[in-house]
């Protein structure tokens, strides 16, 4: 068992979100940064899918009842167990009395805490994701709060063993930012000026930048008529322009429709670089092709599988030298 001492400023439970009933009205939730949750759980020897612990900008600190592997991947929030300082992308064991703590992020904005066996938790329509504003999944819809117990799951996947990840399969969490987008669908309600505005301009994250959506400010993406449309689909990553011009990034917890044109779509690779995003940092938008993006998908997929080799690697290392 886990005891939140601290819960931090906002800790929920996600996995990879509760897909498939936007068309009922539910959104899909699920971790910001898909490739920092993806690594934790790898380091951790979960299975694919199973939840962690989503800390942003200020983590928590949690006392552990039970000996365990814990990894940390995505934001550095400078975690200490027991006082000494753990190095971030990383799997560790933890001994029964042991408290890990962080603090605030010295770099990027989110961080995952994956515990071997996944954050035990009910699973509502399949997911274990936190969806506040519906306070469905997680642990009763909410955030965490100083007292609560957490358990871990038995969502094991292969073997793990403490380890630290390369630099090559980390992540680098500038203040600026360039996000590949595929155009459309509604770009045709832009002038051809505004669509060069949107590709050519540094925008900056605004203090509304929550899980719902990123609003950004910069110059203003002229429509070439109506601001509206009737609404339809938002896929995550779709790039809305309300009338006042300025662009708007849905994520992980956006409603299921909207009404306003989308004049693009950040591609889902580079969401996880937004999801780090910090009020004041500034990304920029630059336009690719459908097969280009595709290339992109296949290369983050082989990250993926090359990660799991390392750790395979530093397993098999480690029982020929027993």
């Amino acid at each position: 068992m886990i005891k939140t001492i601290k819960p931090g400023l906002f800790t929920t439970v996600q996995d990879e979100g509760r897909w498939g009933y936007q068309a009922y009205g539910m959104p899909v939730a699920g971790a910001m940064d898909r490739y920092a949750y993806r690594l934790a759980n790898h380091l951790a020897g979960n299975r694919k899918g199973a939840a962690v612990l989503e800390m942003t900008m200020l983590g928590g600190a949690f006392e552990f009842q039970n000996d365990c592997l814990v990894s940390i991947c995505g934001a550095d929030m400078q975690a200490n167990l027991d006082g000494a300082r753990v190095p971030n992308w990383s799997a560790f064991q933890v001994s029964a009395g042991s408290v890990l703590s962080f603090d605030y992020v010295a770099a990027g904005c989110r961080t995952y805490l994956a515990v071997r066996g996944g954050i035990k938790a009910p699973p509502v329509l399949g997911s274990r994701s936190t969806y506040t504003r519906a306070g469905v999944g997680g642990l009763e819809g909410r955030p965490l709060k100083a007292g609560d117990i957490l358990q871990a799951g038995i969502d094991l996947g292969s073997g793990a063993q403490p380890a630290t990840l390369p630099e090559q399969f980390t992540a680098r969490y500038d203040q600026e930012q360039t996000l590949r987008v595929i155009m459309g669908p509604q770009d045709d309600m832009f002038t051809a000026g505004g669509i060069r505005t949107f590709l050519e301009s540094k925008y900056t994250v605004s203090n509304e930048a929550d899980r719902m959506g990123y609003r950004l400010e910069g110059p203003k993406i002229e429509h070439a008529g109506k601001a509206d449309i009737i609404s339809d689909a938002l896929p995550e990553g779709a790039v809305q322009v309300p009338a006042h011009g300025m662009p708007i990034v849905m994520m992980a917890d956006r409603q299921t429709t909207g009404g306003y044109p989308k004049i693009a779509t950040v591609i889902g690779p580079d969401l996880s670089l937004l999801a780090q995003a910090r009020p004041g940092d500034t990304v920029c938008f630059h336009s690719c092709s459908d097969e280009e993006a595709l290339n992109i998908l296949r290369s983050e997929e082989q990250r993926y599988f090359d990660v799991q080799r390392f750790l395979e690697e530093l397993q098999y290392s480690a029982w020929t030298q027993c």
